[in-house]
């Protein structure tokens, strides 16, 4: 006999991003799976128990492969709210041990996509996304599913304010005063968008927030194009641009090829337009008292993006702050009811 699962739900934060998808547990692991998924069966047979690393999952009567494939495209308007997000979601919480669980979690969407230029929100769009997350997702497999009983919506980089100003200690909670009472600029380097929050005495200061449709994203189309003209190719999968980017080498028929001067190209290209939005966003930051780096770009373009401010800083595990500060809303600050 078996003991039964608990059926305490689990607060989980969940940065379903663009180009990963990350997840933030209150025991303070930290995952991260790439947001690579696609439509249709693996078509797929392990042999000699060799580890599975494609997975596949059923919602709205679609089956969606997650993991090795050669994912399809997330950089279009509705993935926030589509199929391939639900997939990748649910075996992000697979891969987090939730399997069979009640989850209550908080995730994001970009500024510009949260709010009005006006600073209203975009209602519609915001509950579309909280209600998809709730659907059903079904493992083919024996595994069960975890269930989102509770599911709120936040704008992406003020996600990461949240991380910034509650403070977790062994002898409790605090909201840090001293980073709560002077103006902070948050810039959130991710896959698809970038984006920009400025907050003053726990206000949002709409004129110098926003969004930016670039990112890490951006920088592998252009190595992708860069790689197809160097050697006459019409198609290359996903996984080997992703690879050539992280490497500087790609793998051809059996030969490695050192394409470090596409990448760095291509984030040169890519450094270009954020710093230019970064400066009409933000100017020089001279009423800021600080700006803050953010997002799994931020660990990419490290050295390119170090100098644009003298007081600025990069968070503790920048790529995971958005998802931290979801975390810590859901647990400290916003009321979860069910029926949310």
């Amino acid at each position: 006999m078996t003991d039964a699962p608990p059926i305490n739900p689990i607060p989980v934060g969940l940065d379903d991003g663009y180009a990963f998808t990350k997840v933030a547990l209150p025991d303070g692991r930290l995952i991260a799976i790439p947001s690579r998924a696609r439509v249709g069966q693996s078509d797929v047979t392990w042999i000699n128990g060799a580890e599975q690393r494609i997975f596949e999952y059923e919602t709205e009567d679609a089956v969606y492969s997650v993991g090795a494939v050669d994912g399809a495209p997330t950089h279009f308007e509705g993935y926030p709210w589509s199929g391939l997000n639900r997939a990748v979601v649910q075996h992000a919480l697979q891969q987090a041990g939730l399997t069979g669980r009640t989850v209550h979690a908080v995730s994001g969407l970009p500024v510009s996509t949260f709010y009005r230029n006006s600073g209203q929100h975009r209602q519609e769009t915001i509950t579309r996304k909280r209600d998809s997350l709730k659907q059903s997702v079904r493992p083919l497999s024996d595994g069960l599913p975890a269930g989102i009983a509770f599911h709120e919506v936040i704008p992406e980089a003020l996600a990461a304010w949240y991380d910034y100003v509650i403070v977790e200690q062994d002898d409790g909670v605090t909201l840090d005063a001293d980073r709560v009472s002077v103006p902070v600029a948050i810039v959130d380097i991710g896959g698809r968008t970038t984006d920009y929050v400025v907050v003053k005495d726990q206000g949002i200061l709409h004129a110098s927030s926003g969004s930016l449709q670039c990112g890490m994203l951006n920088v592998k189309l252009h190595v992708t194009d860069g790689i197809q003209e160097r050697f006459d190719l019409e198609t290359l999968s996903e996984q080997l641009v992703s690879q050539a980017v992280e490497n500087k080498v790609v793998r051809l028929q059996g030969k490695n090829h050192d394409v470090a001067d596409l990448v760095e190209a291509a984030k040169r290209e890519v450094v270009e337009r954020l710093h230019a939005e970064t400066r009409r966003q933000l100017g020089l930051g001279v009423e800021l008292d600080s700006v803050l780096f953010v997002g799994g770009g931020t660990v990419a373009l490290a050295e390119n993006i170090a100098n644009w401010f003298p007081h600025q800083a990069v968070a503790e595990h920048p790529a995971f702050a958005n998802a931290r500060g979801m975390l810590k809303y859901l647990r400290y600050v916003c009321e979860v009811s069910d029926a949310a």
